[in-house]
């Protein structure tokens, strides 16, 4: 079974310079992406999926960001199981990124 990779704040940056098909998926509530989240990153939630397959491929590196690195290691994990290969979970979330 395939399985998401952890990465930190430093990998990610080094993603964000190598990949022009990086999405960055923040799944914390409206609210709070609002106020901040990282640049570039989209609002992940149950109403905007749809939206997001439309516009990715399977292939594409998908980073997740939560508040602390724990709730996007799940949802990491369901974007492997929806196909998606190149999937990863931000250590710390936001919190650590910011």
């Amino acid at each position: 079974m395939q399985t998401f990779t952890c990465i930190n704040q430093q990998q990610l940056q080094q993603m964000m310079q190598q990949h022009d098909n990086l999405h960055i998926v923040d799944i914390r509530d409206p609210q709070s992406f609002n106020e901040g989240h990282i640049e570039g990153s989209i609002h992940l939630s149950n109403e905007t999926m749809q939206d997001f397959m439309a516009v990715s491929e399977f292939d594409d590196p998908v980073v997740v960001v939560c508040y602390h690195g724990i709730s996007s290691k799940q949802a990491a994990q369901y974007l492997i199981g929806l196909g998606y290969e190149d999937t990863y979970s931000l250590d710390g979330g936001f919190s650590a990124y910011s």
